[in-house]
């Protein structure tokens, strides 16, 4: 891509934005950074990457969007801000840090996206592959920023990509080889308005695929079933009775794969010597075989498999209390998963960021899950009037993670769990969910 002599602002001085910004220094663009902050940490304004790249601090760039040939936008930041719908109004292209990384891109992609499992997919698929490709490289919404990965890519690699919504919101060219829509329910209605919408940011994955691409869709998610990719489908199923006759789906406690009616059916794993939820487990084995993985390398790496941290994340054993970070579970969806992985009833700790969710689907599980709620954050109101209306009154509120995890371990006897699973974004207490789960851990190893 030449970009040489452009004029590009990047809006967004925090990962994914100093990553695209270099990018695109390196490659000749005249790059201006903008920050709602009003002042940059020093070693930033002395990166040498950065050296000629001009800073706009403090206010938004309503009034300067029209002055450059097209901008990338952080993911945190919408695609309804006044500045964004003004730059197109003038006709000045728009793209997320993932649709520059893409036309920046010399390999195959695999790009994965869905409301939970993203990032164990993600790593999962990224492991596996790089004992069958050693030059794949994983980036994405999974913290690392694809533009920072890019360049080191040749044509015979392989990019394996998270892609969150918000990413997808800005995606114009953006065409992996191989997409994933794992699963779809209910999340970041705050930033997309409905269901509908999230829906359609999500099914911009596969909307350039063309024929010769892949699309793996989850067949028991009824929203990913009706999803209609103009490439191939690749279905996964994760019930004990099989309702496709191709993909990949589980029989006798094992993992089976036919990708075509004419195919022989191929025995992949036996579920208990796969490290990671059946569900995840059985989406990588149809993206890597997408990619050309041979079964028995798929196999060892999902035996191999060590799981990612912040998900269902073992701590510590204190006085016969197990300890679990679940911080990840940002959704009810991800945190009736967790609730149901515990095996028994739980100290649950949650709360944090409203994304506007309806939180009785999950308050219904406490029951058969919960022992005791410790909530917290913003959203606590409304888990309360969640357990109120379904008379779930086990329940107490904190003012902090650190009063949760001094209130959960008071009321935790041996043999039982403490799991920390919030069901809500960080975004009230912590910068992000990594930041609020090492908070936790730490918490957890500082107890007697």
């Amino acid at each position: 891509m030449d970009i040489n002599g452009k004029k590009v602002l990047v809006c967004g001085a925090a990962r994914s934005g100093i990553a695209a910004a270099k990018l695109l220094n390196k490659h000749g663009a005249m790059v201006t950074l903008q920050d709602m902050k009003t002042q940059i940490a020093e070693e930033i304004l002395n990166d040498p990457q950065l050296v000629g790249v001009a800073f706009f601090l403090g206010n938004e760039p309503d009034d300067i969007v029209g002055g450059f040939d097209f901008i990338v936008i952080s993911p945190g930041i919408s695609m309804y801000k006044p500045f964004v719908q003004r730059a197109q109004s003038l006709g000045v292209p728009v793209w997320g840090e993932a649709e520059l990384a893409y036309r920046f891109c010399s390999c195959p992609m695999i790009a994965i996206t869905g409301t939970n499992g993203k990032t164990t997919v993600t790593t999962l698929v990224g492991e596996i592959m790089k004992r069958h490709i050693a030059g794949t490289t994983v980036a994405g919404n999974i913290g690392i920023p694809m533009t920072g990965q890019v360049e080191s890519l040749t044509p015979a690699d392989y990019l394996v990509a998270e892609i969150s919504s918000f990413q997808l919101e800005t995606a114009v060219a953006f065409r992996p080889q191989i997409s994933a829509v794992l699963n779809m329910t209910e999340d970041h209605l705050d930033r997309h308005g409905d269901m509908a919408t999230y829906i359609q940011m999500k099914a911009r994955i596969f909307a350039n695929q063309k024929d010769g691409d892949f699309a793996v869709l989850n067949y028991e998610n009824a929203i990913t079933r009706d999803m209609k990719p103009p490439c191939r489908t690749v279905w996964f199923s994760a019930t004990r009775l099989p309702r496709i006759s191709t993909g990949v789906y589980l029989r006798d406690a094992s993992i089976f794969a036919r990708l075509d009616e004419g195919d022989e059916e191929q025995f992949i794993a036996q579920l208990m010597h796969v490290r990671a939820h059946p569900e995840n487990a059985l989406a990588a084995t149809a993206i890597c075989l997408c990619a050309g993985v041979p079964v028995d390398t798929i196999a060892a790496g999902l035996r191999d498999f060590k799981g990612v941290a912040h998900r269902l994340e073992f701590v510590e054993t204190i006085y016969g209390v197990d300890y679990y970070n679940d911080s990840k579970a940002t959704n009810t969806d991800a945190a009736i998963q967790g609730l149901k992985a515990m095996g028994r009833p739980a100290i649950l700790i949650a709360g944090g960021y409203d994304k506007q969710t309806d939180f009785t689907p999950w308050v219904a599980h406490f029951a058969e899950h919960v022992k005791k709620l410790l909530v917290m954050g913003q959203t606590a109101p409304q888990i309360i009037a969640a357990c109120d209306k379904l008379g779930f009154s086990e329940y107490e509120q904190v003012d902090s993670l650190e009063h949760a995890v001094q209130r959960a371990t008071a009321c935790a006897a041996p043999g039982e769990s403490v799991l920390l699973s919030p069901a809500c974004a960080s975004f009230d207490m912590f910068a992000n969910f990594e930041e609020r789960g090492d908070k936790f851990k730490e918490l957890i190893r500082r107890l007697p």
